[in-house]
């Protein structure tokens, strides 16, 4: 066991990491840079993230993006599965581009779902999720009009019943791929 002190100075030094990391993310919110411009774009592809993925029946959204600014994009999932048990998600996702890259764009994310599934039962459960978290999505160069993504943030979601807050972590395959139009 740490004496009383000891304990102590391991707080301080950990809220001064933690002030150094948001000090870092606020400044590279404001960072400009050339790089795939979306603003305009309309992006189809699909997108499973949201909790109800996980659950029996899962299903992935289809997923609709668009490039609100240069810098602010937003997307909304919907994705359903009349099997039983059935599954469903609704969802709005914002992006706001923090640096950029010629064929990459790192960018902050939130967002909000309305999630539908059945426990082991088969009792339907509705319910909510909230993602927020960082994130990157490339363009193969010659292949300009598909973006893949990756993320990584946190969950907060009560699909089990109760709130759970989850770190996350999705490769392209579940935060998504997009074509551009």
């Amino acid at each position: 066991m740490l004496p009383v002190g000891s304990t102590h100075a391991l707080l301080r030094r950990a809220r001064v990491g933690m002030r150094a990391i948001f000090a870092i993310g606020f400044a590279l919110t404001f960072s400009q840079a050339h790089a795939k411009d979306l603003h305009g774009k309309f992006g189809l592809g699909y997108n499973a993230q949201f909790q109800n993925y996980a659950q029996s029946g899962g299903v992935p959204g289809i997923s609709l993006k668009y490039g609100l600014s240069r810098e602010i994009n937003m997307s909304l999932v919907f994705g359903i599965a009349t099997t039983s048990p059935g599954n469903s998600v609704t969802a709005l996702k914002f992006f706001k581009n923090i640096f950029y890259e010629t064929n990459l764009n790192f960018y902050f994310m939130l967002g909000a779902g309305i999630l539908g599934s059945a426990d082991s039962a088969g009792a339907g459960l509705t319910s909510a999720e909230f993602l927020g978290g960082f994130g990157a999505e490339f363009f193969i160069p010659g292949i300009e009009s598909l973006g893949f993504s990756i993320e990584t943030g946190a969950s907060f979601c009560n699909i089990t019943g109760s709130f759970v807050l989850r770190t996350i972590g999705v490769s392209f395959l579940h935060a998504g791929i997009h074509f551009y139009f």
